[in-house]
């Protein structure tokens, strides 16, 4: 029954409270204040206390008296008193730019672009210094083909010459040196291939002047076959570089080469 009874008298303070919320006072006096000045009178039998009071307390500790200033201009006050669903800033002290500003939307979009142009000219100049770094340079460039003047070379001997750090080999054939090479069996040959197939022109013959076998410098004119041989562990090649006698597996490489106007030849 007492229980009951407070919670009567609670009800009855929320309703006060509620009732002296909307009521402007001009003293300034808060909601609360006026609540506790009408329900000092209710009080309860068994505790001897206001109950009405107890509920305004528990009021009074979340309440704050919120001042009006040049700051706010008692927009904070006015939303506390009357609260409604739409928020409404107080822009008396300061500006909100609309949102797509026309003033505001040329410079964004000038930026934007500047921007993005500066990206993609620094992406395209790490693209191209990647690209050219693993381009060859200027001097491996320079070894990569090279020039030889054939007016030097007699007929019968062999002129060496360096390319790429290997010695090349250039023969000026006899006719009958030619005709000894063409007659050869291919069958009978360890690496078949016929004269035809390595000589341009069947004056001139050119090879790389690395044994097959083990990467020696074979001596011109030498040998059985007299085309070249091999001091380091005796193999024989004939006058068109092809392997004849020893433990040499493959022929005498030949290079790309191309005859130019004249009596020069580039080789590479």
């Amino acid at each position: 029954h007492t229980r009951g009874k407070l919670f009567q008298h609670l009800a009855r303070a929320q309703c006060a409270f509620t009732a002296a919320s909307g009521a402007q006072s001009a003293a300034g006096t808060a909601p609360w204040r006026a609540i506790a000045s009408s329900a000092r009178s209710v009080t309860t039998p068994m505790h001897g206390t206001t109950a009405a009071a107890a509920a305004v307390g528990g009021f009074r500790a979340y309440s704050t008296d919120y001042a009006t200033t040049s700051v706010n201009g008692g927009a904070i006050a006015r939303a506390l008193k009357t609260p409604a669903h739409q928020v409404q800033y107080d822009t008396s002290n300061h500006t909100i730019d609309k949102v797509g500003d026309p003033d505001k939307r040329a410079f964004t979009y000038f930026v934007m672009t500047g921007g993005r142009m500066i990206y993609a000219s620094a992406l395209r100049l790490a693209v191209l210094k990647f690209l050219l770094s693993m381009s060859a340079s200027a001097d491996v460039l320079a070894l990569a083909s090279l020039e030889v003047d054939l007016g030097k070379v007699e007929v019968g001997s062999t002129m060496t010459v360096k390319w790429r750090g290997k010695p090349v080999f250039i023969r000026r054939r006899t006719p009958a040196e030619i005709a000894t090479e063409a007659a050869v069996d291919v069958a009978s040959l360890r690496d078949p291939q016929t004269d035809a197939e390595r000589a341009q022109n069947p004056e001139w013959l050119v090879t790389v002047g690395v044994c097959t076998h083990l990467g020696c410098v074979p001596i011109a004119n030498a040998g059985d076959f007299n085309g070249w041989f091999c001091p380091c562990h005796g193999s024989h090649y004939d006058a068109s570089g092809r392997i004849r006698k020893g433990p040499a597996p493959l022929n005498l490489e030949v290079p790309e080469y191309a005859f130019l106007e004249g009596d020069k030849m580039l080789i590479g």
